[in-house]
């Protein structure tokens, strides 16, 4: 049975002040980073398990860099 990926989003602040790790697969909802790599390595560690899609967006909201990450489960 194939697993639907966990899908990470990657955002500036509003006010220039850090980013925002938003996605359904974390327990608040969203989680404030000072670097997009922090934000990125949070979603990777969270989701080794699972596989996961993390897309990074500028101020503009245009994806600026995707990072996909297999899990590391492997079914019988």
């Amino acid at each position: 049975m194939p697993t639907t990926p966990h899908e990470y989003e990657v955002r500036p602040r509003k006010g220039h002040r850090g980013f925002d790790l938003i996605s359904d697969s974390l327990p608040f909802g969203r989680l404030w980073y000072d670097t997009p790599d922090n934000a990125i390595g949070y979603a990777m560690h969270s989701s080794r398990s699972h596989h996961a899609v993390i897309r990074v967006y500028d101020e503009a909201g245009n994806v600026i860099e995707t990072h996909e990450r297999k899990g590391d489960f492997v079914e019988p």
